[in-house]
Order: structure tokens, then C-alpha cells, then sequence
């Protein structure tokens, strides 16, 4: 009896569908993983609302727009928390002479980040959006560079405008100040700049400036062959160590789009690397946040990454590489485990051994020392209704107590056939979202464990690696599909047409949901809880700028 039990099933989407008004229904269809509805653009709010509210479909867990020949479209995937096995795309075509549409960010306030991607990047204007900008290239920038007539060659030029104090008209009583942060900064984790406006030590706006790492990874993918050429490139979303669960999102969406089924003995495997891939990202995690929070070279930073040193050796071996795994195959992976065979097994049972006494040295560094408490607790507030509306997953969404957790909720890999918890608490401040993914840890090593016990005594004749998979993938349809990455739902939207490359490859990063929640949790704090809430969000810029 696993004890990840999922939660009961809810209504059926297409009854809901059903219930739209008729004249705000264009088409309907499906995609490779849900029922499809296309509305009019002039509808949207409306049929989201209904859809929320009458069908229980409150994740709006990725934004997609793209161009077709004779139109563009935005493509709002919807799902359930409560029921992740409920799905829908709701498609709104639009003119592709005037890519206007209505903005759902008043129905799911995460849509409006997404939105501005889509501006941004496919050129599709949004009435009524709160604030209809450029999110990952400057606003002096000209063109939408995943449009077909976008000139690549044409200079650009930033103007000096960009950076203008944005408070210089600021007439508030008060002491209010202006403040950069990052983006060459320590506590940003990465490039990332925020704008923030204090008044005394507390934080009365702070808005989060992205795209500085920017690197097009969706076209370079859309130019690249499913079979071999784009694999390489989830590793590059995440270099804190979750690279192998964004391999595995890839290789989901192609598999159900290409119809491949994957071997029960590489199913065991992966999900044996992609756990020991989880407990590398929360380590550094854990190393990191304590360097935020102290604010010096901690005992704990120097234990995080002695710690990851153990888990890259074992997945060094494994996978020929310690950071840019490139281990996962379509219909499998690469290859078997390193001979001899029982040393491996048990450098990897030794690792998980030893993780409860190192999990206490942490507990006894960070969650029991008082100051550690007094910076954490109660600090970075986020109430499970406002994460819900920023479309916030994994373990920053299980800190606020909602139950979601791909693994469990929409089964892939062999976790289904494991014993595990999904990890909550119901603190939603920072101090939860460290106790997360401490408890993580613990779980992970408990699916490894059993992973390499099912390992052991696999037959040798049934050790298949990879499905028959054809040489060149041709494959048509639509599809997204998510696995459960260290950061949160990570999600890929691929459109294929016939040929050996994507007509539209969308990546749905967790930390780019996720960040866009840090003004609601971080406004009215001092700004010594600002950095201690941004860290707590473990944030990682290459899959908020890809």
C-alpha cells in the first residue's frame, strides 16, 4: 500500500466545457494530454472565470502563444490542484493582421507574467492588462523575435531611459528610497535585478527585472531534431543540479507525442537519478539560504557542498558528467548502470545511509538555532489562495499547505509503484519552505533506496535500457505535459508538424511562476526579510529567462 494516496477525483472537464456559452466557443478538440476548447478573444475572461469557478480549474499552470500560418494563438493550460488529472487548453485564436485579446490576469493573476512573455516575444497584445510591458527583453527593444518576419540582423539599442529612477516623481510623506539589487549580487542567485522602493527599512514595492540571462533556448530547441539535438538543453535550465528532471519533462512530452513506451527497468532508473538529482538542488539549496540568511561562510554552506559532492560522484558515474548530465534518452536512457555493478549499488546505498545523520547536523545548524528562527518564522508570508493565483508549485506551494505534487498527482516514471510522501507544511513562511525541503531529502532517499533494491535484483535478461525508437521522429500534434522538477512544476508545450523539428517548443519554468508571487509576499517586511524571502523561493535564472 503506497501511502502518497492521490485525492479523489473531480468533475469531469468535459461536462464543464459543455456549460461554456455557445457563442464564445469557436472550436471544439484535443491536445496529446487534455480536451482543447478554442474561444473567442473577446470572451476570455469570461469563460476562465466560469471554468474556475464552476469547474474547479484554478492552476493556470502555463501560458503559450505562437504563430500559425493564418493566425496567432494563446494557449492557457488549466488545471486542478486538487485533481492534476483534470486538464484543459483553452486556445484563442486571434487576427494575424491585429493579435488582440482579452487578458485573463484578472482571473489568474499568474497569466500576468505570461502574458508579458507572449508580448514580449510573439507580439500578442492583452486589453485590460494590468501593465502590458516587455518582461525579458528591454522596452526600447524592436520586433518580437519568435515571430516569422522578426529580423534577426537589425541592430538594437538600449536607451539610457531603461534605467531611470522610477520613483523620481515619488511626493509620498515619508523617507522613501529607490534601491537596486543585483543584478550582480550575491543574494539574487544568479542575474536577477530588483527594483525596490523602501520606506525606512520596510520594503513598499519591490518588483523583480528578469531577462538579463536571456538565451532563447525555446527557438534553439524549435531549430533542433527531437531525436538527439535537444536533449542537451534542459541540463542547461537548471545548473544547480535538477537537469536530469528536466530531461525527463522533455522526454515525457516527446514519448506521449511520438508514442513511445519506455522500459520498466529504465523507468526504475530514471526516477532512481531524477531523485538523486532532487537531493543535489536542495542541497545547494540549503548551502545557499544559510549564506543569505547569516550573511557569512557558514558551517552549513561548507556541509551543503560536501554533501553535493557525494551525490555528483554517484551521478558522475552514472552519467559521465557532474553537472550537464545528458543522460536521458527518448524511450529510455543512454545506457545501464556502471560495471562492476554491485560497487555502484552500493556507493549508492552508502550515500543514502549516511543522509539521516547529515539531515540532523542540518536541523541542528539551521531549523534549531534561534537566530535562524527569528529570521524565517513569519517572515515571507504566502497564504495557499495568493500562491494559487501566482501559479506557484513544488516545495515553495507545499510551505504554503497545498497538497501538489506531480509525482503523485499525474503519475510518470515508477513512483506509482513506490512507497513515498508527498511533504507539507502549513507554516507558508520561510521557515516552512527550508522544513520542505529538508523532508524532501528524506523522501528522496527512500525512493532511491528502493530503486536500487528493484536494481539489484532485476533479471539480466530484462535489463532494456531503451525503447525501439526510429532514428528520425516525425511526430504531429499537441502536447504539454510536466514532471515534478526540484524548483516545481516544470512543464514543456511542444507543437509538432510532420518534420524532424518543433513548430513550437514552450518551456513552463517553476521559478518564473514563483518569482512573480515575491511582491506579495515581501511588501510591508524590512528589507533584511526581502532577501531572506527570496532565497527561500530557490530561484534559479536559467529557467525564468531560458
Amino acid at each position: 500500500m503506497q501511502r502518497h494516496e492521490r485525492p479523489p477525483a473531480g468533475r469531469p472537464v468535459e461536462a464543464a466545457v459543455a456549460t461554456l456559452p455557445d457563442d464564445a466557443v469557436v472550436d471544439r478538440g484535443s491536445h496529446e494530454n487534455a480536451p482543447a476548447v478554442a474561444i473567442r478573444a473577446d470572451r476570455v475572461r469570461e469563460v476562465l472565470s466560469t471554468l474556475r469557478s464552476e469547474a474547479g480549474l484554478d492552476h493556470c499552470s502555463c501560458v503559450t502563444a505562437q504563430e500559425r500560418e493564418d493566425r496567432f494563438e494563446t494557449i492557457y493550460h488549466l488545471t486542478d490542484y486538487d485533481d492534476r488529472t483534470r486538464e484543459l487548453s483553452v486556445v484563442v485564436p486571434t487576427a494575424i493582421d491585429d493579435p488582440v485579446s482579452e487578458s485573463a490576469a484578472a482571473v489568474h493573476r499568474t497569466a500576468e507574467w505570461h502574458e508579458r512573455e507572449a508580448y514580449d516575444l510573439v507580439g500578442i497584445e492583452y486589453d485590460d492588462h494590468p501593465d502590458l510591458r516587455r518582461i525579458l527583453l528591454p522596452e526600447t527593444w524592436k520586433g518580437h523575435p519568435l515571430r516569422e518576419e522578426y529580423d534577426r540582423d537589425r541592430p538594437q539599442i538600449v536607451a539610457l531611459r531603461e534605467h531611470a529612477n522610477p520613483i523620481g516623481d515619488d511626493r509620498r510623506e515619508g523617507d522613501t528610497m529607490f534601491l537596486n539589487v543585483g543584478p550582480h549580487h550575491p543574494s539574487t542567485h544568479g542575474v536577477l535585478h530588483l527594483e525596490v522602493v523602501l520606506d525606512g527599512e520596510e520594503v513598499v514595492d519591490v518588483e523583480p527585472d528578469v531577462g538579463y540571462i536571456h538565451r532563447c533556448e525555446e527557438q534553439m530547441c524549435q531549430e533542433s531534431t527531437y531525436r538527439h539535438q535537444i536533449m542537451p538543453y534542459p541540463d542547461r535550465w537548471d545548473w544547480g543540479g535538477a537537469g536530469l528532471l528536466n530531461e525527463w519533462a522533455y522526454a515525457r512530452v516527446i514519448e506521449d507525442l511520438a508514442d513511445v513506451e519506455v522500459p520498466e527497468y529504465a523507468q526504475v532508473i530514471r526516477t532512481m537519478s531524477a531523485e538523486l538529482s532532487r537531493v543535489l538542488s536542495h542541497l545547494l539549496f540549503v548551502a545557499m539560504y544559510a549564506l543569505d540568511v547569516s550573511g557569512e561562510f557558514t558551517a552549513t554552506f561548507m556541509y551543503g557542498f560536501r554533501d553535493r559532492e557525494a551525490v555528483q560522484d554517484v551521478l558522475e558515474a552514472l552519467t559521465g558528467q557532474r553537472m550537464m548530465f545528458n543522460y536521458f534518452r527518448v524511450g529510455g536512457v543512454a545506457w545501464d548502470l556502471p560495471e562492476p555493478r554491485e560497487e555502484f549499488l552500493r556507493s549508492v546505498r552508502s550515500l543514502t545511509d549516511e543522509l539521516p545523520r547529515k539531515l540532523d547536523e542540518y536541523h541542528d545548524l539551521l531549523t534549531s538555532n534561534e537566530t535562524f528562527q527569528l529570521r524565517c518564522v513569519d517572515t515571507g508570508d504566502l497564504p495557499p489562495d495568493v500562491a494559487k493565483a501566482y501559479g506557484v508549485t513544488g516545495p515553495v506551494a507545499r510551505g504554503s499547505g497545498i497538497d501538489y505534487d506531480l509525482r503523485r498527482d499525474d503519475p510518470y516514471g515508477y513512483y506509482d509503484e513506490l512507497d513515498w510522501n508527498v511533504v507539507t507544511e502549513d507554516g507558508r513562511d520561510n521557515f516552512s519552505r527550508v522544513l520542505v525541503r529538508l523532508r524532501e531529502i528524506e523522501e528522496s532517499a527512500a525512493i532511491v533506496e528502493q530503486c536500487v533494491d528493484l536494481l539489484a535484483d532485476w533479471p539480466d535478461s530484462e535489463r532494456v535500457c531503451q525503447a525501439n525508437v526510429p532514428r528520425t521522429l516525425k511526430p504531429s500534434g499537441e502536447c504539454y505535459r510536466a514532471v515534478e522538477g526540484a524548483k516545481g512544476e516544470l512543464g514543456i508545450y511542444v507543437r509538432a508538424d510532420g518534420t524532424e523539428t518543433p513548430a513550437r517548443f514552450k518551456i513552463r519554468g517553476p521559478s518564473f511562476s514563483n518569482l512573480s508571487a515575491l511582491p506579495a509576499m515581501a511588501e510591508g517586511e524590512f528589507v533584511a526579510d526581502l532577501v531572506a524571502t527570496l532565497g527561500s523561493l530557490d530561484t534559479i535564472m536559467g529557467e525564468v529567462d531560458r
